[in-house]
């Protein structure tokens, strides 16, 4: 009797559990926020000031999440892949771009706070690098897996 292939299965890190707990978390928040919930909001019927204003509320503190959570990633990658990841590996790439834009987020908002396009703009980019950031393989593992 052979085992089958689900049993050759080494048990998941703790390492790509965290990778992925976090990724979820800041990846979909951004991504619900953005594209769900304030259109449902606007479509409910609130006031477009009281719209503005939630996402005004919001939007900060989940690219402040963004960038915690991808320090958390960084660290699980170096772990797992050693420091040089950081800059030989897409998903290390991807990390310090979503690092650079949530820095970049709070300069503009503390030095341009009407700056309400390039806000967005930033915001965009890590929900764009999330989402790529998604299509990469756990840390330790390789694409064919």
């Amino acid at each position: 009797m052979s085992k089958s292939a689900i049993f050759k299965r080494q048990p998941p890190r703790a390492g790509a559990i965290s990778w992925q707990l976090a990724q979820t978390f800041w990846v979909g928040g951004l991504w619900l926020l953005h594209f769900v919930m304030l259109p449902a909001l606007e479509k409910i019927g609130l006031a477009p000031l009281l719209i503005e204003t939630i996402g005004a509320t919001l939007n900060p503190l989940l690219v402040g999440f963004a960038a915690f959570c991808a320090l958390l990633q960084v660290a699980v990658l170096m772990q797992a892949e050693g420091v040089r990841s950081l800059w030989r590996d897409m998903r290390g790439q991807l990390l310090l771009a979503v690092l650079g834009m949530a820095l970049a987020y709070f300069a503009v908002r503390e030095w341009q706070p009407d700056a309400a396009r390039w806000l967005l703009f930033n915001y965009l980019v890590l929900a764009l690098c999330g989402v790529l950031l998604v299509l990469q393989p756990l840390p330790g593992q390789r694409a064919g897996r």
